[in-house]
């Protein structure tokens, strides 16, 4: 059986095999914002049905494609899409794709993300940057036998391997001053994420909040701890998409609001400009 560095390798080089392009910036789209791809230049599209061992999406607002190209004359790889662990994947599978931009070339990753707003200063379409996460999810994409061959930056690639600083400070800064020049605030927050795919209970939000969540989701961390494995900086950017459950009950109320997917994606698309805005000026910034 072909081993995961292997299987990484092969996708990597077909991916080389369609485009000259090496990318120095990787780019995650979440739920409802996959449309932010259409600002890539000189682009070429690829399937992930089409790349070897690549996992293909099945979720809603997970298009599932690559996107390599420019934007702001910088060489980027873009993926329309992710997958989650609660569609039956590994954590192998689901981070695979971290693993075959780094091999690309990529040292820098912004990941992306729809979430629930725990903190009650957020609002609904808030875009957040991430400060921290909380791994709820039972599990770590870096389990198992460590490949060393993926440590591909300097100090990468360890069985142990820091945490303390996954979301960097300087590219939130970078993000935050951009915002502000743009004539809004850019918050900062923790995101706790669990499996999924079942929406979150008041009681379980309750004690997110206990813990020091601002955010709930499932996904992102796999992907930022496999990033730093391999030695990648990470921006971690989630778009409030729906409050979590229990935080918008009225005093009168005794049922919590429902929340829905289609909810997630309209609020996706509603923020889609000023999302827009803020990575296209960002980008640029990020490899400089």
């Amino acid at each position: 059986m072909t081993d995961l560095y292997h299987q990484a390798q092969a996708a990597a080089e077909y991916i080389r095999s369609r485009t000259t392009l090496q990318p120095r910036l990787g780019l995650i789209l979440g739920s409802g914002l996959g449309d932010f791809a259409q600002q890539v230049e000189n682009d070429v599209a690829i399937p992930y049905s089409e790349i070897p061992h690549f996992p293909q999406s099945t979720v809603e607002g997970h298009p599932g494609r690559l996107v390599l190209g420019t934007i702001a004359g910088v060489p980027i790889a873009v993926m329309q899409g992710r997958v989650h662990a609660y569609e039956g994947y590994s954590m192998a599978q689901v981070t695979f794709p971290v693993r075959v931009l780094g091999l690309l070339g990529v040292e820098r990753l912004i990941v992306t993300n729809a979430a629930g707003g725990i903190n009650t200063r957020y609002r609904q379409g808030a875009i957040v940057a991430i400060s921290d996460h909380i791994n709820l999810t039972g599990a770590n994409a870096a389990a198992g036998p460590n490949e060393p061959r993926f440590g591909l930056l300097p100090g990468s690639g360890q069985r142990f391997f820091d945490m303390s600083a996954a979301y960097s400070p300087r590219l939130r800064k970078l993000a935050r001053e951009e915002a502000s020049k743009q004539g809004w605030t850019l918050d900062e927050g923790v995101y706790v994420a669990v499996l999924g795919p079942s929406y979150e209970t008041p009681a379980e939000i309750r004690s997110f909040r206990t813990l020091g969540a601002d955010l709930v989701g499932m996904s992102t961390v796999h992907e930022v701890i496999i990033a730093r494995h391999m030695g990648i900086e990470v921006l971690g950017l989630s778009v409030v998409t729906n409050m979590a459950a229990g935080v918008t009950r009225s005093a009168e109320e005794t049922e919590a609001q429902p929340i829905d997917h289609q909810e997630v994606m309209q609020t996706g698309q509603r923020i889609a400009q000023q999302f827009t805005s803020l990575l296209t000026a960002l980008i640029p910034q990020l490899v400089g």
